[in-house]
């Protein structure tokens, strides 16, 4: 099956087909770090520790289909889950569509080139670090305030 073009615009996220979930995905590696989330309050908050899996050249999953077997802990998005994840950021796509908003210029789909989200998106390849690297036992040592800026053109 070949996704038509601009699909995103005329369909709403519980009606895209698998493979057009997949190519929404703009390949960020945002949903890929290790979060913490406030007993109390319930916010979460984003770190700049990637999971190990994280290919942090290319922001791919290492084991993308096994990753719910590999790594217990790893989300994986639905329309709902879109919907309630507030650590998602502005530029997502899936949010994007959820929220009848344009794509990001730099979204392969409207781009047309596969390493815009690299060179001007959010992409965690150029100031994350790996598990391996990390002390997992003080997450907390590593929060983000906010995500980098997105590049300029």
């Amino acid at each position: 099956m070949t996704i038509k073009k601009d699909f995103w615009k005329k369909k709403k996220l519980e009606h895209l087909s698998l493979e057009e979930w997949e190519a929404l995905c703009d390949g960020c590696g945002i949903c890929c770090l290790y979060k913490i989330e406030d007993a109390d309050t319930g916010e979460v908050a984003l770190t700049s520790v990637a999971c190990r899996f994280l290919d942090l050249g290319d922001c791919h999953c290492l084991l993308y289909n096994q990753r719910m077997n590999a790594m217990p802990s790893c989300i994986k998005l639905t329309p709902s889950k879109v919907a309630s994840l507030h650590w998602l950021p502005d530029t997502c796509a899936y949010r994007c569509v959820l929220e009848g908003r344009p794509l990001p210029d730099w979204h392969l789909l409207v781009s047309g080139d596969s390493d815009s989200v690299r060179s001007r998106g959010p992409s965690v390849s150029n100031w994350t670090l790996p598990e391996s690297e990390a002390n997992l036992n003080h997450l907390e040592e590593y929060v983000i305030p906010s995500l980098p800026p997105l590049k300029k053109k």
